[in-house]
């Protein structure tokens, strides 16, 4: 328990513009489902509906065949009477169960019922689907109930008179309909449990969906908060001392010449500290292109030596032809970040520095200091922002920078000892092929 309560309190807490992507991302998905719900229910309300359409017109031709089937088998006596007694041995009229009805109106009454019939109807519903029958001159559709509640459904189709003159009554049949309501139930249930296993599968790739759609901007986001993190942590000192800097020479006319001194300084140092975050930033956002080109590793490293204002420092350089591909602004301000680091840190306090730079021919550039070298511990998170070494004079993001750059060659950037005591920097870089 102690354990989950120290990461939650370790847990970084989301800033107010990643919590709105977030709750983006939960309207996205909250739509998707929805939009999926409308249209798996639609699809399957027509599902049910058209199942229960199509299993009602089949029931219904089957009766209006048997029923049409028993009025074939009619016939009439000499004296104008129905005679049913030779329609069992031509038509089953028990299962589904016929009624035959002679008469109309309130004369209706019932002239042959099957013996066994499979289903026991009541009377009343009979004579209510042959008088609806019989009445409009048509077929009557209707749906009842036994005794013992299944359900049913009956059809009652009117049959002429003698000669063929006039209504001469109604034949009704009917069947029992619970097979097929158990059917469409099951279908139902089977279409609801399907819509509901659907719809959350569909929920779930939404969410993935809509995640990887914010994902670039949660990726802006951290991006975002990373560059103002950077420049405030790394601004906030150097403006305040050249806010101290300026009242000096303001009310001290004697140390205004040492103050502006330090003011140029520490401008140039802010200058190159801007230039360093905005390089970073645009390196983490992916929006510097690498304009690589063939170009001579141990050339560009003299020319930056050349350049670098040493002192009383000692720089020694070694050096084979070497030609890689890569960003010639880029490499150069990484080669440069790594002189730079060692000429600050690769010292005793009051020492001039000693720093050896090598170049082989298979695109490593090692930079050896005698300084006080690297604590095994911090040598995996050297290369992150805000870590300048043991003292406060870097911007805390050169090697971060350097080994981004070498990221984005594909190379690489390690610390290891070096043989001088210090700390031994090696930039590895792709070399390409002597022809």
């Amino acid at each position: 328990m102690k354990a989950l309560l120290h990461r939650l309190r370790k847990a970084p807490r989301r800033t107010p513009a990643e919590n709105r992507a977030r709750r983006l991302r939960w309207r996205l998905t909250a739509l998707y489902a929805l939009t999926s719900a409308i249209g798996l229910v639609a699809l399957a309300a027509f599902a049910v509906h058209n199942d229960d359409v199509s299993r009602r017109h089949q029931t219904d031709d089957a009766l209006k065949l048997q029923a049409t089937q028993t009025i074939a088998e009619l016939a009439y006596d000499d004296n104008g009477q129905l005679d049913t007694r030779n329609l069992p041995d031509f038509v089953d009229t028990s299962c589904p169960p016929v009624t035959v009805l002679s008469g109309t109106g309130d004369s209706l009454r019932t002239v042959y019922t099957p013996r066994q019939p499979c289903v026991h109807v009541r009377d009343a519903d009979i004579r209510a689907a042959a008088h609806a029958a019989v009445s409009d001159d048509s077929v009557a559709k209707t749906d009842a109930r036994t005794d013992n509640g299944h359900p049913l459904r009956l059809l009652a189709q009117v049959f002429t008179g003698p000669d063929d003159k006039g209504t001469g009554g109604a034949v009704v049949v009917a069947t029992d309909t619970t097979t097929d309501q158990d059917a469409h139930r099951d279908l139902t249930l089977l279409l609801t449990a399907g819509c509901a296993v659907a719809l959350a599968l569909s929920a779930l790739a939404g969410h993935l969906l809509s995640g990887r759609a914010i994902r670039p901007t949660v990726t802006a986001v951290h991006q975002h908060e990373a560059f103002l993190a950077d420049a405030a942590h790394d601004l906030r000192t150097p403006a305040a001392s050249l806010r101290l800097l300026a009242e000096t020479a303001l009310r001290d006319d004697a140390a205004r010449t040492e103050a502006l001194k330090r003011t140029v300084s520490l401008a140039t140092r802010m200058g190159d500290l801007v230039d360093g975050l905005l390089t970073r930033a645009r390196l983490t956002a992916g929006v510097t292109t690498l304009a690589t080109e063939p170009l001579r590793l141990d050339q560009l490293v003299e020319a930056v030596v050349d350049d670098t204002h040493t002192g009383e420092n000692v720089i020694t350089l070694r050096t084979e032809p070497t030609v890689v591909n890569a960003d010639p602004d880029l490499l150069r301000r990484a080669v440069t970040n790594l002189l730079a680091n060692a000429l600050t840190h690769g010292h005793a306090p009051g020492q001039p520095a000693e720093i050896e730079l090598t170049v082989t021919h298979d695109g490593t550039l090692t930079v050896d200091d005698a300084g006080p070298g690297v604590p095994p511990h911090l040598a995996d998170s050297l290369f992150q922002r805000f870590r300048s070494g043991s003292d406060s004079t870097g911007t805390g993001l050169g090697l971060s920078i350097t080994a981004w750059i070498a990221r984005a060659h594909d190379g690489s950037l390690t610390v290891t000892t070096s043989a001088r005591g210090g700390a031994r920097f090696t930039l590895t870089l792709p070399a390409k092929r002597r022809p």
